[in-house]
């Protein structure tokens, strides 16, 4: 098995990058080699809300997908790579300030494809969003 990357390593493979924009914080992160578990969150700023002063979706779908993507990462065979093929949110409530936290779980993690699901929670912990994804695990060809 891999070794486990440090929060530290996983907060700064963001940088430069949409999770690094944003203020993805990684806070968890676990695997046996077979399932995965991770833990983020996002302060919510102005700039992430949308014009109606409440947090935008994108920002809670772009939380719950990279964190479903960090975690396809841990459990990806060697030399693979991989792409989100589908995923599907809903959005249960919202926040206009604080901090959000996000867990996902990997549901699926097969040798072609990987299903993940995460639920997004407000500042006071209430079920904000549930997510889930499948991501197609891609090959070097030849």
């Amino acid at each position: 098995m891999p070794e486990l990357p440090t929060l530290e390593e996983l907060n700064s493979r963001g940088q430069g990058f949409l999770p690094g924009l944003i203020g993805v914080k990684f806070i968890h992160v676990e695997t046996d080699g077979k399932s995965g578990l991770i833990r983020s969150e996002l302060t919510v700023r102005p700039e992430l809300r949308a014009p109606n002063g409440f947090l935008h979706a994108a920002s809670v779908i772009a939380l719950a997908d990279t964190s479903c993507g960090y975690g396809t990462r841990l459990l990806l065979p060697e030399g693979a790579n991989f792409t989100t093929i589908e995923l599907k949110s809903n959005h249960l409530g919202t926040a206009r300030e604080g901090t959000i936290t996000c867990e996902a779980r990997s549901v699926h993690a097969g040798r072609t494809t990987q299903v993940w699901d995460a639920e997004v929670r407000s500042p006071e912990g209430k079920l904000m969003a549930l997510f889930r994804c499948t991501q197609a695990v891609l090959y070097p060809k030849g």
